[in-house]
């Protein structure tokens, strides 16, 4: 498997809540979902993104950005047009004071907006959560844009005309859409010189590092030391660690341990799997080593990591 592929491996739709968006100015839209991936792709008009670091770009047609959350963001036609409208968790929608919108919106089929020939036409696709890898979000900055000359997608028009379809099993066809659209943008991004992977995933492409990363992430629950990589690698364990740490920024072990931790916040969010099951599939001898270490990274509890309110 490349370094691309095991770093896909993270995207998968289940339910994701994937609409027709369409606005005449002036509008604007706060999104304060707490998703971890949304993909927007601009079919018809411009769009603004504005982060509440202060990033913005413009989107036009055929353009592409993917949003890592949670992190809240507003979507607009002009950079001074306040938001009209607050997406919150779980596909709920708001006016800015805290009134719900009641369906006032709703345009048909998973379509929503002013009117459903616009000015402004989006397709917007966001995972929930446990929809994708830790190791992907951990690759991606918080706002990814690829413009129309920069990447070249069949997939749009049969979004466009999926996603209003109301037929048997449509939900698992956008999902999969989804996911093909998301591999198809990161593959273009990551092409890009200016891209800006992780260092792990430079590191891939060294001879000897690149075979321990793989022998990590491909079994992580293995009780490895510097001294097994070593030696699955064919260098001296000095050697190993010092290249290692000098390729990727961490040593093996400190490596090894965050890519647990991932794997058991997926684990946790994702499936229904007890603390003690997700604890020895990751490579911990116990549900309290493993939560001890979890919460030391991640500042909470795999209880409340887990909770919905989290």
């Amino acid at each position: 498997m490349d370094a691309l592929a095991g770093l896909l491996e993270g995207p998968r739709a289940r339910g994701a809540f994937t609409v027709r968006a369409c606005f005449d100015p002036p509008w604007a839209v706060r999104v304060e979902d707490r998703a971890p991936l949304t993909v927007m792709l601009a079919v018809r008009g411009g769009t603004w993104i504005v982060t509440d670091a202060g990033e913005r770009v413009r989107l036009r047609a055929g353009d592409l950005a993917i949003a890592r959350g949670p992190a809240p963001y507003t979507c607009a036609d002009d950079l001074a047009t306040p938001p009209q409208a607050v997406i919150l968790p779980d596909g709920e929608c708001a006016r800015p004071d805290g009134r719900p919108l009641n369906g006032s919106m709703d345009l048909g089929v998973r379509t929503w907006g002013t009117r459903p020939d616009a000015a402004v036409e989006l397709l917007i696709g966001t995972y929930p959560r446990g929809g994708t890898g830790g190791r992907l979000l951990d690759a991606l900055p918080p706002l990814l844009t690829l413009t129309a000359d920069a990447w070249d997608c069949p997939l749009t028009p049969v979004l466009a005309a999926e996603v209003t379809r109301d037929e048997p099993g449509q939900e698992f066809v956008l999902d999969r859409l989804l996911d093909l659209l998301v591999t198809a943008a990161l593959r273009a991004w990551f092409a890009r010189a200016d891209a800006a992977p992780p260092a792990w995933y430079r590191a891939l492409g060294d001879p000897v590092v690149g075979r321990a990363l793989r022998l990590l992430q491909d079994d992580p629950a293995r009780p490895w030391t510097v001294a097994a990589l070593a030696a699955s690698t064919g260098v001296s364990r000095a050697a190993l660690a010092r290249r290692f740490t000098g390729l990727v920024g961490e040593p093996p072990m400190a490596y090894l341990t965050g890519r647990r931790l991932a794997l058991a916040a997926d684990a946790l969010r994702d499936t229904g799997d007890t603390l003690g099951a997700i604890a020895r599939e990751v490579g911990y001898g116990s549900a309290f080593a493993l939560s001890a270490a979890f919460k030391r990274v991640y500042g909470v509890s795999p209880q409340e990591y887990r909770s919905p309110a989290a």
